[in-house]
């Protein structure tokens, strides 16, 4: 993860100076694009960040090394629900959502209600029904 991590903390050398040159050429009167670009250095500080913190806590992985090969990878990684519906209700809920800051609040209030339930149904799909543990 290394080299995921590097590559995110280099995006903070390069977006820096392309913020201050952005400012500088639009005269700092346009503040939208320069605080999106100083946004977006946090972004690459936050995930360059995690990225390397993990790395040293995980250590190095087999795609790290030079004589890594491909069945040191095999196995199973992590749990995962390829026939839930729970995450189109959310994105759905995250659409009707943003729509709302454009149409009118009460859409936005709908899409919260709607993100309440399907946050509830994701994290309790596995304590009842035919998967429930």
């Amino acid at each position: 993860m290394k080299v995921e991590s590097w590559i995110f903390l280099g995006g903070v050398f390069f977006f820096t100076p392309v913020a201050i040159v952005y400012g500088y050429m639009t005269n700092w009167n346009e503040w939208v694009g320069f605080l999106a670009l100083l946004m977006l250095v946090g972004l690459c500080l936050m995930v360059g960040g995690y990225l390397l913190f993990t790395a040293k806590r995980v250590g190095n992985r087999p795609e790290d090394r030079v004589d890594g090969e491909i069945h040191e990878n095999a196995g199973d990684i992590g749990m995962f629900s390829p026939w839930s519906w729970w995450p189109l209700v959310l994105a759905s809920a995250a659409a009707i959502g943003f729509l709302g800051l454009a149409v009118g609040w009460w859409v936005f209030f709908i899409g919260a209600g709607l993100a309440v339930v399907g946050v509830t149904g994701w994290v309790y799909e596995y304590s009842r029904g035919d998967h429930a543990h």
